[in-house]
């Protein structure tokens, strides 16, 4: 599964390829409620067809006409950038759809050979983070490395974007839990790693794209040197490869360190770690059991939990206690036998 700007870059790099002509759209700012966030991408070929979302429909079909009218208008053919600002009246953005008043601004390019989308797709493929800059008068175009937390940024007429995975995630176990959280992790722009010395694990991994590492979990958190947009998650159930690697997770700037299992797995777990060299505000750091509480049964759709939390604590969310596994079981969970038949049962048994 690619991400969003993946397929965007994929289908453009397709369509010049094939000799048609398309401009790139990208969100450059945001006032009020928007659907689609800063650096937003959608692509348009001159017969209308799209890849990509800069609205969630609001605005892409006033987009397309004008790409359309465009092509059919010698004249009226874009040769260079353009800014477009879409709901500035509230009148304006009640036509179009954008929510609560919002207002988007944007730039639309026609794109050539000298856009670079094939050498920016190679980078981006290769899982590197990069920058491109694009110059609003002439449409000339230049790639370079970007640095972790880099932003887009409009200044004196070049837009810069920036470009790759902007977050890691590290999985410990290469199992079927592990396949479903790499593939929608992959599309959600994570660059994610899998981490297995057991062979027969990494023979049966099946996920495209995403490599499989045979290494000691523990040295591959020290070797890859978390960050702050750096997450580690443990799968295999089995202590001797993931306790190690938690606590070096802990110890770490990692945003987000997890490990699945029940909630007596968990509490064994946290008291094997405080035989470790952690304070006990690296343990509280650690998530377990894993995972908002969704009523998942099947690793998909525990993957999906996983994800969720991720994606909360990511954006800076904070997440009421109920909402996590261990406390909403504890909520809804019923006895096996009622205070009544408690008081029966040895009565039957004798």
């Amino acid at each position: 599964m690619d991400s969003i700007d993946l397929e965007v870059l994929k289908a453009a790099d397709a369509w010049l390829d094939e000799g048609h002509a398309c401009e790139l759209v990208t969100v450059i700012q945001t006032w009020g409620s928007s659907p689609r966030p800063v650096g937003a991408m959608m692509v348009i070929r001159h017969d209308g067809r799209i890849i990509g979302s800069v609205s969630g429909g609001c605005i892409e079909d006033d987009l397309i006409a004008r790409v359309r009218d465009a092509e059919s208008n010698a004249d009226g053919k874009r040769n260079a950038p353009e800014l477009l600002t879409y709901g500035i009246s509230a009148e304006e953005a009640y036509r179009f759809g954008l929510p609560c008043g919002g207002t988007i601004k944007l730039v639309i390019e026609p794109l050539s050979a000298k856009s670079r989308i094939r050498q920016l797709l190679a980078h981006v493929t290769r899982h590197e983070l990069v920058m491109r800059q694009l110059d609003l008068l002439s449409g000339a175009v230049r790639i370079a490395p970007a640095e972790t937390g880099a932003t887009l940024e409009l200044t004196l007429g070049v837009l810069t974007t920036i470009h790759g995975p902007r977050w890691r995630l590290l999985i410990i176990g290469a199992g079927q839990l592990s396949q479903f959280l790499a593939q929608i992790a992959t599309g959600l722009d994570y660059q994610v790693v899998v981490c297995d010395p057991r062979e027969e694990y990494r023979l049966a991994w099946q996920v495209p794209g995403v490599e499989v590492i045979h290494a000691m979990p523990d040295d591959l958190v020290l070797e890859m040197k978390m960050d702050s947009r750096t997450a580690v998650v443990a799968l295999t159930h089995d202590p001797k490869l993931d306790d190690l690697a938690l606590m070096e997770a802990l110890k770490s700037e990692a945003f987000y360190v997890g490990a699945i299992g029940s909630r007596v797995n968990n509490t064994r777990r946290r008291e094997r770690l405080k035989e470790f060299d952690l304070s006990d505000a690296q343990l509280q750091r650690l998530h377990g059991p894993i995972g908002l509480y969704i009523g998942s049964k099947t690793p998909a759709e525990i993957a999906i939990s996983i994800l969720a939390e991720l994606t909360a604590i990511r954006n800076g969310v904070a997440l009421p206690d109920k909402m996590s596994v261990a406390a909403a079981k504890d909520e809804i969970e019923i006895p096996l036998w009622t205070p009544a038949e408690q008081e029966l049962l040895p009565q039957q048994i004798n």
